[in-house]
């Protein structure tokens, strides 16, 4: 078989989103909607792939970047006019070549695999996707003759009222002959109600020159859902966080409260680990064995590993190793870097810091740009000072330490191994091991003078 390539339609730019963005650049579940149509034609083998693009093409190119190749139709004159923008890119293919929007987010790729398979084993010049719809209004209508051999399609505003009642559609992924798809094209006309040059046109053209055309039928109408509105969007959303969901369900993730959930497609959790209401786990994250996430947290990109706990936290980019916790109210930044069986505690800020095993952050902290060894308590309110206006610099606190509360660190600067640092202190030079350091003015008492202080202030009201 040669190998297939495919055709991305993603040019519009999908007035009814109303959004300055390009339809197919908005996500469903964290992914944009044309990255979902990539990854599921790659999944199924297809070797080349050519994105047409014309309405906020830069948008699309930063989504895709060079996993893809790029056509541009500069003015939007119907499918086929967007598909001919592709020719010089694919004119010598001889392979099969698909064709499909940006804008269906939830076709999978068995559907897509079908389809290929079928293409191959008819030797066919176009196979296309059908469905049954109990209400197919806006949708193109299959037409098949006595036979049952597909024959044309017809858009709905250009159906009899015969026509109309037909309830099997063209959900619009094709797959086409390369050869007899580039000889085609220049023929589609334009005599239609809206004056463009319409893709679906080709089934009529191969059926007349006698062409094989094949079909795969889904059962499963969502997968061909184009999205066109945000309500739409969310709808679609909907649909892929639940199966997303079930499927981790079936793997052995306890989820609380599925309505409340949203977990991205490139996350994985381990067996027995708990998801807790309106929680996020979005981006390439990965939890591991009897972890619990949540309530009210969400996590990015970030790799929580087993028998860890992060309650009512924000993780972005951030490490929690074996048996490490945080929450409520944690924020831990990128490259934060929890090791096993750390505690980090309400209202605590991490950000590019490795905190080490056994050590406790409870209150009230913002510990950046630092290291912390094993077995430290560091008390509340703690700072670490690690940015003058223009440079970022290092803190490193060793194991067996004892930060007390209120106590400034102004990097940089090296609290080593097994020394105590007084509460309330600024510390400013290095702490030797063994050391306590007290960075403090001397407390004084003036005697009777709050009594006095008081007695004139009363006196003034009166």
């Amino acid at each position: 078989m040669n190998k297939p390539a495919a055709i991305i339609l993603a040019a519009g730019q999908g007035t009814r989103m109303k959004s300055s963005l390009p339809k197919v650049v908005h996500s469903v579940c964290g992914v944009p909607m044309v990255e979902w149509v990539r990854r599921a034609l790659v999944e199924a083998g297809v070797e080349r792939i050519v994105v047409v693009v014309g309405h906020g093409a830069d948008h699309v190119r930063a989504v895709l970047g060079d996993s893809v190749e790029y056509a541009v139709q500069s003015e939007q004159l119907g499918t086929a006019h967007a598909v001919r923008s592709a020719e010089p890119v694919l004119k010598d293919w001889y392979g099969p070549v698909m064709v499909l929007a940006g804008d269906v987010p939830m076709l999978s790729t068995e559907t897509i695999s079908s389809i290929l398979k079928i293409h191959e084993g008819d030797s066919a010049a176009l196979t296309l996707a059908t469905c049954t719809l109990d209400d197919p209004s806006g949708y193109g209508r299959i037409l098949r003759n006595e036979s049952g051999a597909i024959i044309g399609n017809r858009e709905h505003k250009d159906c009899s009222p015969e026509q109309l009642n037909i309830k099997e559609i063209n959900p619009a992924v094709y797959c086409f002959s390369g050869p007899k798809l580039f000889e085609l094209l220049p023929q589609v006309k334009n005599n239609n109600a809206q004056g463009e040059y319409y893709l679906p046109d080709l089934i009529e053209m191969v059926a007349n020159q006698g062409g094989k055309i094949s079909s795969f039928t889904s059962n499963d109408p969502d997968e061909f859902r184009g999205i066109n509105d945000r309500w739409q969007l969310s709808q679609a959303g909907q649909i892929v966080r639940d199966r997303i969901l079930q499927q981790h369900a079936q793997n052995g993730v306890t989820i609380i409260d599925p309505g409340s959930i949203t977990i991205g497609p490139d996350v994985a959790i381990g067996q027995d680990s708990v998801i807790h209401p309106n929680t996020v786990l979005e981006g390439k994250t990965t939890i591991g064995a009897n972890s619990e996430i949540g309530p009210n947290t969400w996590v990015k990109s970030s790799t929580v590993g087993n028998r860890c706990r992060a309650f009512m936290s924000h993780l972005d980019q951030a490490t929690m190793e074996e048996g490490s916790r945080c929450g409520p109210f944690a924020n831990l930044r990128p490259q934060a870097h929890l090791k096993p069986s750390t505690k980090i505690g309400n209202f605590v800020e991490i950000k590019n810091a490795a905190i080490g095993p056994n050590t406790s952050i409870s209150h009230l902290t913002y510990i950046g740009d630092a290291s912390i060894g094993s077995n430290t308590n560091i008390g509340a309110g703690v700072i670490t000072c690690n940015y003058d206006g223009f440079h970022k610099f290092h803190t490193e606190i060793g194991s067996d330490c004892f930060v007390g509360s209120n106590s400034t660190l102004v990097a940089p600067v090296k609290i080593e191994d097994g020394s105590f640092v007084a509460a309330g202190s600024v510390i400013t030079k290095g702490v030797p091991s063994g050391a306590m350091a007290i960075g403090r003015g001397r407390q004084e008492n003036k005697e009777q003078w709050y009594t006095v202080w008081r007695a004139a202030k009363g006196s003034e009201k009166k």
